[in-house]
């Protein structure tokens, strides 16, 4: 008697499937890790991990939770760049176009702005557990090191993004920063040629705008999407998240 195939042996035993995944559905320990193992996407995570690294309690899931908005603010950043134009002229019409004009574009914005603030504080939090449980230690101290660039790279992408809107609240801010930038050190030439490249100028104007625009949405993010790679690969590479030694 001819056996019956059900929609499971026709959806993962055709040729397609096997080209794109190279395994058998994982319904096993043995499958289920070549499927992490074979996939570009779960890789870089271990196959199998310690109970004690996913207590709640223990990481908070404060690492996760700053990836997650970083996606979260990846996202909603291309959206928003279909309707914003980094012109001194119509930047600031623009913010108020996605407020008033544009549907849903007040939720957009503001997703993007809370979960910018979100994001520097999670980071934040996320470097102190790390610190507090010793996670920096033997042989974590390049994911650690890591963490810090990481963190400094979320402070920039803040910083940059910052000016985007070209309000009177934006303007000035970028503009202490840039004198800040300018007397640091004190009566040096250094300082000066940092204020002049930040700036494209001796004043905030396009060419400050288009500068922090290029900063904010490409080379900032790529940066740091290449580093949240390696950091993940690091944490599987260096046995997991750490966690209490045990007895």
């Amino acid at each position: 008697m001819k056996k019956k195939n059900t929609i499971a042996d026709l959806l993962f035993n055709n040729r397609f499937w096997k080209s794109v995944f190279r395994h058998d559905y994982p319904d096993n320990d043995l499958s289920r890790s070549e499927a992490m193992t074979s996939n570009l996407f779960l890789h870089i995570q271990s196959v199998k991990v310690h109970t004690n690294t996913i207590r709640p309690g223990y990481t908070l899931g404060l690492g996760l939770i700053s990836f997650y908005l970083f996606i979260i603010l990846t996202i909603t950043g291309v959206l928003l760049m279909f309707y914003y134009i980094p012109s001194i002229e119509r930047a600031y019409n623009d913010m108020k176009d996605l407020e008033f004009a544009v549907s849903y574009g007040i939720i957009l914005r503001n997703l993007h702005r809370w979960g910018a603030h979100g994001m520097v504080a999670f980071v934040f939090f996320h470097m102190c557990r790390v610190f507090y449980t010793g996670g920096y230690k033997q042989p974590r101290e390049f994911n650690w090191g890591i963490g810090i660039v990481l963190l400094i790279l979320t402070l920039f992408l803040s910083l940059t993004g910052y000016l985007l809107p070209w309000d009177q609240l934006a303007f000035w801010a970028i503009t202490i920063v840039a004198n800040l930038i300018g007397t640091s050190p004190p009566e040096s030439i250094l300082g000066a040629s940092l204020r002049y490249i930040v700036v494209g100028g001796r004043e905030v104007g396009q060419n400050a705008l288009i500068r922090f625009y290029v900063m904010h949405v490409i080379v900032l993010p790529l940066v740091a999407a290449v580093l949240i790679g390696v950091h993940f690969w690091r944490i599987r590479k260096d046995g997991g998240i750490s966690r209490p030694a045990e007895e």
